[in-house]
């Protein structure tokens, strides 16, 4: 098979799954905007080959990718090297990875005419390697138990959660841990404000369960509260939308978006359960600047490891730092400053069983995944993570 004609089936399949709508065709892309900063031109700088492209993965599904880069969007495939040195689905570009590229059968100006769909016109590209990661998002794929990676190189994590029976303060409360253990800031967006026009009582709950997120109600069908996220995703910035099918996040997207570019589905009433209208991950620009992935619904978040865990619940490890012992598992032992906090009335019994519950499943995770040479080094990280912190509270200006 001819590399030409390879080309042109690896565009029709992109036609076919509707990845160059007419929006697609009018646009250049500045990598500043799609998210290139110093920490991704330094790496790709040393590479010091010529023929490559930087360029950021739009859509991924079964190896074939969607990518933009400075002048515009491609269609991409991996290089065989790529392809065969990848380990585990982490190894392979996820959305939302800057890559480097070797484009080809570009038009002369870059992009895709507006007024035309040749076929000639579309540019193609192979992807020769991954960029490092500024953060990685990944949960337990809760059918096979490997760790399933979910977008790269975001900023923000938008929790969304419906108002109506899809509210789970519990179900947001691992979110958050996914995204602090992937070193992006989780935002609490409470959907279909106009089903309820009251819910100081949610976010009370949401600010109870993931404390110090920045958490606000919004309805995309009236408008309310979208100017309020839209503040959040500047020139730069890349949010993903993660939430349970049925919140909202497609109807979300088509707001910011202007139009309707992803397919919605109804909610049934009795539980508020909906059904996949989004299929893939896909990143969006957006108009005014910021970038957003789009998900499927996932109704589990599955913890990778206790990374997260702590930032999570920093209320509880603020009550840890008065423990008798400095190996204290805040269960049974004496002198325990966790367990005295809750007796105080200063820490929930909800809180703290969600605590345990969490620190046990982050731990049995890492014992499955680590090796004891791993598992060993991290207990004295986490060790003298803990003396370091309590000699900044007891000699603050040393």
């Amino acid at each position: 098979m001819s590399p030409g004609h390879c080309r042109r089936k690896l565009l029709r399949w992109a036609f076919s799954c509707g990845l160059f709508p007419w929006s697609y065709t009018m646009s250049f892309y500045d990598l500043i905007d799609l998210g290139w900063s110093s920490f991704f031109s330094t790496p790709f700088d040393s590479l010091n080959l010529s023929g490559l492209a930087p360029a950021r993965v739009a859509r991924a599904e079964r190896e074939r990718y969607l990518l933009m880069h400075a002048g515009g969007y491609a269609c991409a495939v991996l290089a065989g090297r790529l392809r065969h040195e990848s380990l585990g689905p982490g190894g392979l570009p996820v959305v939302g990875d800057w890559i480097v590229a070797r484009l080809e059968d570009l038009p002369h100006n870059g992009c895709v005419e507006a007024d035309t769909h040749s076929e000639a016109q579309f540019g193609a590209a192979r992807i020769e390697a991954i960029l490092p990661r500024r953060t990685l998002l990944s949960r337990l794929d809760p059918s096979g138990g490997a760790q399933q990676p979910l977008a790269a190189n975001v900023d923000l994590v938008l929790l969304a959660a419906g108002l109506d029976h899809d509210f789970n303060p519990r179900r947001l409360e691992r979110g958050a841990a996914l995204a602090r253990g992937a070193g992006a800031e989780p935002v609490v967006v409470l959907t279909k404000a106009d089903l309820r026009p009251d819910c100081r009582r949610e976010l009370s709950q949401v600010m109870s369960a993931v404390p110090g997120a920045y958490a606000f109600a919004l309805s995309a069908r009236t408008g309310q509260g979208v100017d309020e996220l839209r503040g959040l995703l500047t020139p730069g910035v890349t949010a993903v939308l993660l939430g349970s099918s049925g919140a909202g996040k497609s109807t979300l997207v088509n707001r910011l978006l202007g139009s309707q570019q992803q397919r919605t589905a109804a909610v049934r009433e009795a539980d508020s359960r909906g059904r996949h209208a989004t299929t893939h991950r896909e990143l969006f620009p957006l108009p005014g600047g910021g970038l957003l992935i789009d998900t499927p619904g996932l109704r589990a978040f599955g913890l990778t490891g206790e990374d997260g865990v702590g930032d999570l619940f920093a209320d509880v490890e603020r009550f840890a730092a008065s423990c008798r012992f400095r190996d204290c598992r805040h269960e049974a032992e004496p002198g325990c400053g966790v367990k005295q906090a809750m007796d105080r009335g200063e820490l929930t019994p909800e809180r703290y069983a969600s605590f345990l519950k969490l620190r046990s499943e982050a731990e049995r995770i890492e014992r499955r995944q680590a090796s004891p040479t791993d598992l060993e080094a991290k207990r004295r990280d986490k060790e003298l993570g803990k003396l370091l912190k309590r000699y900044a509270r007891i000699n603050p200006k040393g």
